[in-house]
């Protein structure tokens, strides 16, 4: 059994080292992409206080054979499960291959709303050889709750993954 509860006082570069040191101790040696996006998901809830909902997209095709964001494992509510890219803050993230950190939700052009609750949101690609191959997406009901350390954080985490997802 894994016991991952990271003290509450720790300030958040330590969280962030701690929440990379245990994902690449579950990850290490995984070849099931899901299995470690899921150990990943349920990391993140433990680790990054005042969520609402953490998980990943992954890049998959619509009907028509194109590019599209697809619901990956998560904790939290019940979540969209597909998503254009370049739509909302988890498609720009996807299109630009760039961080997406959201003060307010509800400011930016082309949200798409999942959950009525969430206030802020960061969503942080995943990649391959160059490519998008999914994203982290955290939200939030707190205005404002993701920082630039929460950004790196969650960046170096998303490294690791990239050939574990």
């Amino acid at each position: 059994m894994y016991d991952f509860k990271p003290d509450p006082a720790l300030e958040p570069a330590e969280r962030y080292r701690q929440l990379y040191e245990a994902a690449d101790a579950l990850t290490s040696g995984e070849p099931d992409a899901i299995a470690n996006m899921a150990n990943v998901a349920a990391l993140i809830w433990e680790f990054v206080p005042d969520l609402n909902w953490a998980g990943f997209y992954r890049i998959g095709k619509n009907s028509g054979g194109s590019d599209e964001l697809v619901l990956g494992p998560f904790v939290g509510r019940p979540a969209c499960i597909r998503i254009p890219i370049g739509r909302g803050v988890c498609g720009s993230a996807a299109a630009s291959g760039i961080t997406q950190l959201v003060e307010d939700v509800h400011a930016f052009p082309g949200h798409i709303a999942c959950d009525a609750a969430s206030r802020s949101e960061l969503v942080v690609p995943v990649m391959r050889g160059g490519s998008v191959i999914a994203v982290i997406d955290l939200d939030s009901p707190e205005p404002a709750r993701f920082a630039d350390e929460d950004a790196r954080g969650m960046e170096r985490l998303a490294a690791l993954l990239g050939d574990r997802i």
